[in-house]
């Protein structure tokens, strides 16, 4: 069964058949996490770098940010049956859409960076991701693989 994951959204699965996407990644991340002896997965799509930009907003939804979103993706993770240590964690997304005007923000970037800090003070390793450039992603999860699916201008790639 296909779940789709919207913007500021996660879903968490162990069925075997489920496939978890989200689309139109651009300076979002997306951001997926698998364990392949128990197959729970989770897939999350974030919007900005850091909670404190807005308390009340990340009170609301906290997986709007991933300094309060990816806690989450993993707590609910280990819920599930997936041990912190088996975890394979793939990132796409942290685009420079507006890549014809300066990128003040520079919010893609931020995101990459908030999150790998997180990421690295955690003691969690990426295994892969596709971030950057200027151009948006679909991205999947299959529960029953671990396969993690890039879709970019109209081109797959397995990531």
């Amino acid at each position: 069964m296909k779940h789709t994951i919207g913007i500021a959204d996660m879903k968490i699965s162990a069925a075997k058949d489920d496939t978890l996407i989200t689309y139109a990644l651009g300076s979002c991340l997306g951001i997926a996490i698998y364990d392949p002896v128990t197959h729970v997965g989770g897939l999350i799509h974030i919007m900005l770098p850091l909670s404190s930009v807005n308390p009340e907003k990340a009170q609301s939804n906290p997986l709007m940010f991933v300094d309060t979103g990816v806690p989450l993706l993993f707590k609910n993770c280990y819920k599930a049956g997936a041990n912190k240590e088996r975890l394979i964690v793939k990132v796409a997304g942290g685009a420079a859409l507006n890549h014809h005007e300066d990128d003040k923000f520079q919010i893609g970037k931020r995101n990459f960076t908030m999150l790998r800090k997180l990421l690295w003070k955690n003691n969690v390793l990426l295994k892969a991701f596709d971030v950057g450039e200027n151009y948006s992603r679909t991205m999947s999860l299959n529960i029953g693989n671990g396969e993690v699916l890039l879709k970019i201008n109209n081109q797959e790639k397995v990531l």
